[in-house]
């Protein structure tokens, strides 16, 4: 078989690039590898053209295999993969991101875009390598594409940027950042995406610099082997101009398009344009009945060019705001009244209820991936029924635009979540959106905040987001609906007064300049602080903790004890678990922690463990109850778990026919502990015999 190495080495990480006739039915196929860590990346497209979507038809598929990591998972019976995981849906849909504005607008096949993670080495990650597969697959492909991109990762090491970093130096630092972009006259900025993120937008700008010579670098690479081994790009005709129909749409429609979008909010400016439909179709029957889809097309354009020019021309959004200005913030604390935590965060039209619920250690989700195998004690989820949009459509699943805006709060949100240490709960906020106008994830990730504090969890700062748009050069501060469909750019922002936790970009156009980028980052962090501004006079610290959460304690042994907190085949602990209807938690390191609806009971559990585990000594006194008679002496149980013998040696004056008369089961003695052996077993002996004269005249008698 046909097969091509190249390399080339960035920041001292050599990235291998092999190219052939081995997916000989893909249109572009590449396998890159750095480390241990391979991807392969396909592409293929449809033979015939999609009718009218709006929107380009690419899907793109990011797929682990646990073979990749030397895994076998899964439950018994099924062991293979399923639906992806979430890290894997996201990382698909940064791919997508950073792919779809460079397919032409003339391209109307569907295109497929699938990579496979072959091998991973616990070291690099795979997201990135996919995402540079994809982009020289395509390149290399007959496929129209306005390529090749590039995409660094950067990280922070000893005060330093680096490239690549490993997944140890990713996690022993708080700054992780995805920069993709293309090269023309200038290298333009086309997709950001964020892991854990603590840092002021000075230094994610001066990262940025110091990633374009690299970002460059792998342009340059892409189109040396495009010029060597690529195929010839297929020839896109453009549809030709309509100039009648054009001319006919624009005389009837231009006023009544300008009226629908001056100073209307989302709900008057539908039902204008429905009304405005529902004329441009009975317009078209009458006048142009065989090119009616294209005069459907005609006045989308129309509609988006008449928005930019009252933005670009009169300084006008469709809502009367002025570029910079944030819509009306309306906020509601402890709305359900039932609930952990509750917020709602509204922005005009666009609203979102919270709702916190705090639960146990053992609530925590177990993580069992390719890449990814632990607990996640910190979870955001985002709803976007269909109500929220005025739609009617099928309630399945949640889709993966969900699973992404959910994520990008719960980054958002992640790094001022306190350690398990100073508050020992699972913690999960739920964000519904019940309306929406844009901007729902930044949303989101203000009410989630506020949801948090209102159930009281001590949040280290409080946090917002705020969500920016461009139409031609200008910068737009929290965008809306047609804002963000019409326009080049979607930038989410979210941070507190400090620093920035989460930024995701994508865009329209090929890319932004580096100042458009740096006045984003000023223009987010002024509009952030105004908003956290309005949410910290409704709740300016957490509330204490909710009434209804469960209580938690915590308790550190000697792992050595655990043994006997646990007790032969579990008694022990699932006793006092019936006993109190308590939750009892036990990690490998000797740390317990006990949780429950009822304070008094969790405390009472807490406090039996504690007399199992205390270290008993010789001369100690307890009320024993009589648990066992052995031919050789008597079992007491000292206190719960923890047994001790009655030797027969220590009560020669009753004879062994007599024990069941007096140690009767379950009655309780005065007992002193006489010795404990080198096996850590307990020797009692009794501390009060004034029983044995009541037996002997009951007996005499």
């Amino acid at each position: 078989m046909k097969r091509i190495t190249e390399s080339i080495e960035v920041f001292g990480k050599k990235i291998l690039f092999e190219i052939g006739d081995l997916v000989s039915q893909a249109q572009g196929a590449a396998f890159v590898k750095m480390g241990g860590t391979e991807i392969l990346a396909t592409v293929l497209m449809g033979k015939t053209e999609k009718e009218a979507m709006g929107f380009f038809p690419l899907t793109v598929e990011y797929e682990e295999r646990y073979y990749a990591a030397g895994k076998i998972k899964g439950p018994r019976f099924i062991k293979r993969e399923g639906r992806p995981s979430d890290k894997a849906i996201c990382n698909a849909r940064m791919i997508d991101r950073a792919l779809r504005p460079l397919f032409p607008e003339e391209l109307k096949r569907e295109v497929q875009i699938i990579v496979t993670v072959l091998s991973w080495d616990g070291e690099n990650d795979p997201d990135v390598l996919g995402l540079l597969g994809s982009s020289l697959a395509i390149s290399l492909s007959e496929i129209p594409f306005l390529g090749p991109v590039s995409a660094v990762r950067v990280g922070e090491k000893e005060g330093n940027f680096v490239l690549f970093p490993s997944y140890q130096e990713r996690e022993n630092s708080n700054f992780d950042v995805v920069f993709s972009g293309v090269k023309k006259e200038k290298f333009l900025l086309n997709m950001i995406e964020t892991g854990y993120l603590e840092a002021p937008e000075e230094k994610i700008l001066k990262s940025f610099d110091f990633a374009i010579p690299f970002l460059e670098k792998l342009i340059e690479f892409q189109e040396g082997l495009q010029k060597k081994y690529g195929k010839e790009k297929i020839k896109l005709e453009k549809e030709p101009q309509d100039l009648e129909l054009e001319f006919a749409i624009k005389e009837e429609f231009e006023d009544k398009i300008r009226e629908s979008l001056e100073g209307k909010d989302k709900i008057e400016r539908a039902e204008f344009l429905e009304e405005l439909n529902n004329q441009l179709l009975e317009f078209l029957k009458f006048k142009f009945p065989e090119r009616i889809s294209k005069g459907l097309k005609i006045f989308k354009e129309l509609y988006k060019k008449i928005l930019r020019e009252n933005i670009l021309e009169r300084n006008l959004r469709p809502d009367g705001r002025k570029p910079e200005e944030l819509r009306k913030i309306e906020i509601e604390t402890g709305i359900l009244l039932r609930t952990h935590g509750s917020a709602l965060f509204s922005k005009g039209l666009t609203k979102v209820l919270s709702i916190l619920t705090l639960g146990g250690p053992n609530d925590v989700q177990l993580l069992e991936g390719m890449e990814i195998s632990g607990k996640k004690r910190f979870l955001h989820h985002y709803n976007f029924p269909p109500y929220c949009s005025g739609e009617i459509r099928h309630v399945r699943g949640p889709s993966r635009r969900e699973i992404g805006h959910g994520i990008l709060a719960e980054k958002a949100l992640l790094p001022v979540i306190p350690s398990f240490e100073e508050f020992p709960y699972t913690i999960r906020v739920v964000s519904e959106v019940l309306s929406s106008n844009g901007s729902t994830s930044m949303g989101a990730t203000c009410a989630a905040c506020l949801a948090l504090m209102d159930g009281g969890v001590p949040i280290k700062k409080m946090v917002a987001g705020i969500g920016l748009g461009m139409v031609g050069k200008k910068i737009l501060v929290d965008i809306q609906g047609p804002e963000d469909f019409f326009g080049e750019m979607d930038f989410k922002i979210a941070g507190t007064k400090d620093y920035v936790t989460a930024l995701q970009m994508d865009v329209k156009i090929l890319g932004i300049e580096r100042e458009i980028f740096r006045k984003c980052l000023e223009k987010g962090k002024k509009a952030r602080l105004e908003v956290l501004e309005k949410m910290e006079k409704v709740l300016p610290r957490p509330n204490p903790l909710s009434e209804f959460a469960p209580k938690v304690l915590f308790l550190k042994i000697n792992p050595e004890k655990i043994r006997e907190v646990i007790g032969p085949g579990g008694r022990v602990i699932n006793k006092i678990i019936s006993k109190f209807g308590v939750t009892i938690d036990i990690e490998e390191d000797g740390e317990i922690y006990v949780s429950g609806e009822k304070k008094e009971n969790v405390e009472k559990a807490l406090e039996m463990i504690k007399e199992i585990i205390r270290e008993i000594k010789v001369g100690e006194v307890f009320e024993g109850r009589v648990k066992k008679l052995m031919s050789f002496g008597v079992i007491f149980e000292i206190f719960p778990g923890q047994e001790a013998l009655l030797h027969a040696s220590k009560i020669k004056e009753i004879s062994k026919k007599d024990y069941k008369k007096i140690f009767e089961i379950g009655k309780n003695f005065l007992v002193k502990v006489d010795s404990i052996d080198e096996f850590g077993r307990i020797n009692l002996e009794l501390v009060d015999f004034s029983f044995l004269k009541r037996f002997k005249d009951i007996k005499s008698k």
